[in-house]
């Protein structure tokens, strides 16, 4: 087990593709931290899940859009040891064309993205320094680099987290930890499945259909596992070919 000794904070780890990511990290041997906010009973079934798998994971609820919530979070994290994987998945779409698109509608989805980055991963950042080892993974999407109608704040979002991405990348890798962005194109979940039929998909995506949750956490995995210390500072798609 590629991970074992190491823990790992998962945000936004109730949603498809955020419980697939912790499910693996849990099968390399991270001990998990499964945040999540709106649905903390489906982070108890998914921590039950983990560990009758033979994993370990605990459910830490708080809101990553509050700064006093967060800053407890952490400190109750760090209390047991430093945390050396941070993934990065929580987000939310709010979508409207920008000139109907209200302030809250923006406000809130940088708040949780980007904002929600800066929340955890800065005052986590110095302990996974001390140990001379880390991964930083920024789920971001292909809407970052491809752009799309009706979601001018989750671009800006994930493309803001993007340049994050390979800014401190550079000020970290000496110290053997890297920093990468995942985009995901269109991913099976209750969120696409709203949005995109079969049909549409395949004229859409080269590869004629969506992509699965655990293709993109097998790359998570990879991104996080010593093979790949040597990749820091990318931003690397996933998408069937779509972009």
């Amino acid at each position: 087990m590629t991970l074992h000794g190491k823990r790992a904070l998962v945000t936004g780890a109730s949603g498809a593709l955020g419980s697939a990511i912790a499910k693996r990290l849990a099968a390399d041997g991270a001990h998990v931290l499964l945040h999540g906010h709106s649905r903390p009973e489906a982070l108890q079934l998914l921590a039950a899940e983990i560990e009758s798998a033979g994993g370990t994971a605990q459910a830490c609820v708080f809101d990553l859009s509050d700064d006093a919530a967060c800053a407890a979070a952490v400190a109750q994290m760090l209390a047991a040891g430093p945390v050396q994987l941070i993934v990065n998945n929580a987000g939310t779409h709010d979508d409207a064309v920008f000139p109907g698109m209200r302030a809250e509608q923006w406000h809130r989805v940088i708040d949780v993205s980007l904002n929600g980055f800066f929340r955890v991963t800065q005052p986590l950042l110095l302990p996974m320094l001390r140990t001379r080892w880390g991964r930083i993974l920024n789920i971001s999407s292909v809407t970052a680099l491809a752009g799309n109608r009706g979601q001018v704040n989750y671009a800006a979002a994930k493309g803001a987290l993007n340049s994050a991405t390979k800014s401190l990348a550079l000020e970290v890798a000496s110290r053997g930890v890297t920093v990468n962005a995942i985009a995901p194109g269109i991913i099976q979940s209750p969120m696409a499945a709203g949005s995109f039929d079969a049909e549409t998909i395949k004229r859409m995506v080269p590869a004629q259909r969506a992509g699965t949750p655990e293709e993109v956490a097998a790359l998570a995995g990879f991104l996080a596992s010593p093979a790949a210390a040597y990749i820091t500072g990318q931003v690397i798609s996933i998408n069937g070919g779509l972009y």
